[in-house]
């Protein structure tokens, strides 16, 4: 699992292809194995990170949803300086 998927964290290099870089928050599981960590970017954390039920891959895809989404409409669709409101609304909306 990569866990810290944001705009920050993608690269290109001199021949235009993307890199990935910070690998500082990367897990590896076993199939079928979870992690129950909090860790990640607020703006960019799946619903399983922040009620604590225990995250696979999956919560990888939430962000480049995320990250995509803040590519087409220029920030993160459940952005707030609130952290408790943004998790709130990650987790209801």
């Amino acid at each position: 699992m990569y866990r810290d998927l944001k705009p920050e964290n993608i690269l290109f290099d001199v021949d235009g292809y993307v890199k990935v870089s910070d690998y500082g928050l990367c897990k590896f599981l076993k199939p079928g194995e979870k992690t129950y960590s909090l860790v990640g970017t607020p703006d960019y954390v799946s619903p399983e990170v922040i009620i604590n039920k225990g995250q696979t891959f999956t919560t990888d895809w939430w962000s480049f949803g995320i990250l995509i989404f803040e590519m087409i409409y220029g920030s993160p669709p459940f952005y707030n300086r609130g952290h408790e409101k943004m998790f709130h609304d990650i987790l209801n909306r």
